[in-house]
């Protein structure tokens, strides 16, 4: 099992690098030629989310990227330190900023979408230390 893994301030400029670095390791490790673009939008959209929710909550922390080459699978995982408040938590807030956070959130699921239609097998984790979304593809043999 080869890993490549990838740790970048969490500014939107380095989301391209992340993408260049995603399709170039995903091509060697025999992701079918016709995916690669697929793998470097989803990419970028984890990225980009994970870039948002730090800058959102003033996280300092690098944003992670571990590209993990299994037999018969290639798996990325993006994973960001942006705390979550629980599901029940964000329908009990009220008051100022309640706006901007609808607005987020918004974004969050639209980028989630995004991912989900790029990408068969999608698993997303988030919690009070940060999250992650693991993607998943198939290798040639």
């Amino acid at each position: 099992m080869a890993t490549v893994e990838l740790r970048f301030s969490a500014l939107p400029e380095h989301v391209r690098t992340a993408r260049l670095v995603a399709a170039a390791v995903a091509r060697r490790a025999g992701v079918d030629e016709a995916v690669l673009d697929e793998v470097r939008l989803a990419v970028g959209e984890a990225c980009s989310r994970a870039v948002g929710l730090h800058q959102a909550a003033d996280v300092p922390a690098p944003v992670r990227v571990a590209l993990v080459e299994e037999e018969k699978q290639f798996s990325i995982e993006v994973g960001d330190e942006a705390p979550r408040a629980a599901p029940g938590e964000r329908a009990a807030g009220g008051g100022p900023g309640r706006g901007e956070d609808s607005e987020a959130e918004g974004e969050d699921e639209m980028g989630l979408a995004v991912i989900s239609g790029l990408v068969d097998d999608v698993e997303v984790t988030a919690g009070e230390n940060g999250g992650s979304i693991r993607m998943t593809w198939p290798t040639a043999s």
